[in-house]
């Protein structure tokens, strides 16, 4: 009994300056253009049609070959580029400025931003209680019952969340704070820590936030310049923000 084995035909042959292009392509860590491809090619080669070629062999691929501007380069398929994607979480550390006022508003609130620039000294710049917003970590409670009615802000879950408290009343007092080394031992007679509360109640000289104050944003504008915080008034220490 003869038995018949079908022979696969063999794969045409590739033509060379193909492969030499490819690997000239594949290794090269910036797109090149046709006259450093000229010069890296064996003589008489038809870089124009080679480069055609190469890329009607890889136009089905997952990697494409592209002409960038007047250079040529190997690039993922677009319709593949969803594979590549790396989403990354980026921390930023807040500012001096950013973390003073969270500290007011913590243990402070409600607080508007005349009260924090009042307990701090200085101005505090749009932009500040804008980041702190944007944190998640603060939010706008209600207005104040003044003139001008201003916006009252204090803290909320996600400020809890992230340092790890129960509640705002677990955030240390006096005494915590300087066996910690955070407040000095030299302390203003009369110096004192206040018993913060974020009891969400508006109280007694705060009005709900009106309907279109979400409409058109809490956070205050952030300012069109980079100048630094004026000062209110004359602080001890000398310093502005930050």
């Amino acid at each position: 009994m003869i038995v018949e084995v079908e022979v696969a035909d063999e794969p045409a042959a590739r033509p060379e300056e193909l492969r030499l292009l490819e690997a000239l392509l594949f290794a090269a860590s910036e797109p090149l253009d046709e006259p450093t491809l000229v010069r890296a090619l064996p003589d008489g080669v038809d870089v124009k049609a080679a480069l055609a070629a190469l890329q009607a062999e890889y136009a089905i691929r997952g990697v494409n070959l592209v002409r960038i501007g007047k250079k040529w380069a190997f690039r993922t398929a677009s319709d593949l580029s969803w594979l590549l994607t790396k989403e990354t979480v980026e921390q930023r550390k807040l500012s001096r400025a950013a973390i003073e006022t969270l500290a007011i508003i913590a243990y402070h609130q409600p607080v508007t931003r005349a009260e924090i620039e009042e307990i701090r000294g200085v101005a505090t710049a749009a932009g500040t209680l804008d980041v702190l917003l944007k944190t998640g970590w603060i939010r706008p409670r209600g207005r104040r019952k003044v003139p001008g009615r201003p916006i009252t802000y204090g803290t909320n879950e996600a400020f809890l969340s992230h340092f790890g408290l129960e509640e705002v009343t677990d955030l240390p007092g006096l005494d915590e704070l300087k066996g910690s080394g955070l407040l000095e031992g030299n302390m203003p007679p009369g110096f004192s820590v206040p018993m913060p509360s974020d009891d969400s109640t508006l109280r007694d000289d705060e009005d709900p936030l009106e309907p279109g104050d979400l409409d058109l944003g809490l956070a205050p504008a952030p300012e069109a310049s980079s100048e630094p915080e004026s000062p209110v008034g004359e602080p001890s220490d000398g310093e502005g923000e930050k």
